[in-house]
């Protein structure tokens, strides 16, 4: 079940990179100083973790020069990877207004990278991406690095959390996208 499937012009030439036999997806749990990525790649019922990371900003640095950053980390992210989909954590702040703000500018960023570079946008609440992943939306962030360690059949738990978040996501986007 997708959230929200944002679409934009041009992509009709990702939707058709979609529909090869392996589905590369960029995962992505957003931040002003700590953006988590990965990618996945999904080919005959099975996952594969190619890469994952986190892009981290200085508070100290200045404003625009973080958001430039993230901007262009994740175009380099785009041009070694080349995902043709990707699936986005949508924000979740119960309290927070100046942190939901900073995110949103970030996210704002990443949203932009994406749709210059015709990338098919996929996003997802944290309880769906918990849902889908565990099968329990009020999962234990402990519970979904296990199972997301399980169905990737790796040694240990991804780390930190936010890249581990953005695997979440590119899974979810697998699971509840399929490109037409």
């Amino acid at each position: 079940m997708v959230s929200s499937l944002r679409t934009f012009p041009g992509t009709k030439s990702a939707c058709a990179a979609a529909k090869k036999e392996i589905r590369r997806v960029l995962g992505i749990d957003p931040g002003l100083a700590s953006t988590g990525w990965a990618i996945v790649d999904y080919e005959q019922s099975r996952y594969r973790l190619v890469q994952y990371g986190v892009i981290e900003t200085k508070s100290t640095d200045c404003y625009g020069s973080r958001l430039e950053f993230i901007y262009d980390s994740f175009k380099s992210i785009i041009d070694l990877y080349k995902p043709a989909e990707a699936g986005m954590e949508t924000l979740y702040f119960a309290k927070n207004v100046s942190s939901a703000m900073a995110v949103a500018e970030a996210r704002g960023v990443i949203t932009l990278c994406l749709s210059k570079n015709c990338i098919l946008l996929g996003e997802y609440t944290p309880l769906v991406i918990k849902q889908s992943i565990t099968g329990h939306a009020k999962a234990e962030k402990s519970l979904v690095q296990e199972y997301l360690q399980m169905l990737l059949g790796l040694s240990s738990a991804i780390k930190p959390d936010h890249a581990s978040d953005a695997v979440g996501a590119a899974i979810t986007h697998i699971n509840s996208f399929i490109p037409s």
